[in-house]
Order: C-alpha cells, then sequence, then structure tokens
C-alpha cells in the first residue's frame, strides 16, 4: 500500500480568482488515479489545500508528523512547485526511516496539456523502486532532498550543484 498525502499546489487548483490566487474545491487525485487507470494499492488522504508560497512551518511540521506516523512505508505527497524543495529538507532532515516523494505539476490537471498525470504516474513508479530518504520527482527526474531547487527562470526543477 503507498499513501498518498495531498497538499495542494497548482495539481489542484480548480480556479484561479479574479486577485490571482489559487482556489481549491478538493483534490483531483483521486480522480487522475481512475483515469490513469491505476492498479497499484493508493490511499489517498487530504491534509490540506494550499498554495504552496502559503505553507507555513507548521504545516511542514505537520506533513512531517504524519508521514511519521502512518502506517506505509512508501509515501507520495502532492505539493505546490514553488516550496516543494523547501518541504523535501523538511521532510529529509527529519530523518524519517521511509520512502517519501514529493510531486506536483506546472499547469493544473484540469487544464489542456497539463503535466499532472504525468508526473503522478512516474512518482507513483518511482517510489517502490527507491531505498528509504526523501525525493522529488518531476518532469522525469528524480532529485534527492538534499540537491534539488526549482529553477524559477525555465521552471524546472534541477541540481544544486
Amino acid at each position: 500500500m503507498i499513501r498518498l498525502f495531498a497538499t495542494g499546489g497548482t495539481i489542484d487548483v480548480d480556479h484561479i480568482a479574479p486577485d490571482n490566487s489559487y482556489c481549491f474545491e478538493r483534490s483531483f487525485l483521486p480522480e487522475m488515479l481512475v483515469q490513469a487507470r491505476c492498479q497499484t494499492a493508493v490511499e489517498v488522504q487530504t491534509l490540506f489545500l494550499k498554495d504552496s508560497l502559503h505553507l507555513t512551518e507548521e504545516d511542514r511540521g505537520r506533513i512531517v508528523a504524519v508521514c511519521r506516523t502512518c502506517a506505509e512505508d512508501r509515501i507520495l505527497i502532492s505539493h505546490g512547485t514553488d516550496s516543494m524543495a523547501e518541504t523535501a529538507r523538511a521532510l529529509g532532515a527529519s530523518g524519517i526511516a521511509k520512502t517519501i516523494v514529493l510531486f506536483g505539476a506546472a499547469v493544473p490537471f484540469i487544464k489542456t496539456h497539463s503535466d499532472a498525470l504525468f508526473n503522478l504516474g512516474f512518482a507513483l513508479a518511482s517510489v517502490p523502486h527507491l531505498p528509504a530518504g526523501v525525493y522529488v520527482a518531476m518532469n522525469g527526474r528524480i532529485f534527492r532532498w538534499d540537491n534539488v531547487r526549482k529553477n524559477r527562470e525555465t521552471g524546472f526543477f534541477e541540481t544544486l550543484t
């Protein structure tokens, strides 16, 4: 069984408000798993639905706590890309002896040409094969928690070194 925690981010954006803030109604992850015809046992749990720019240290602490206490040792976390590397560092520094993979999307699932299904599938396929540790899986690449950043100019993740 794989645990999938939803935390919001572009992947789950329902619409964008007139002030350009992200709006969330629900997580689309269960629908995405059905659409992808996923045959892997996945338990989805929504922690919160937030723009990752608005995540607090308390939110990150909650993510760390649920990862530490859940029964599963293979965990996926959907997350906004703007602060995904920061959450990965918080999880990595916590020393949890489980395999944790964060993923997200640059384009909301509900939009045409979204990368959401690809990134979900890539993360889901990766988590059983990775050793214990914290990773970011985006756009067909896997990064360790202590060697990743989002390049704001390109919109892609890259290694620090």
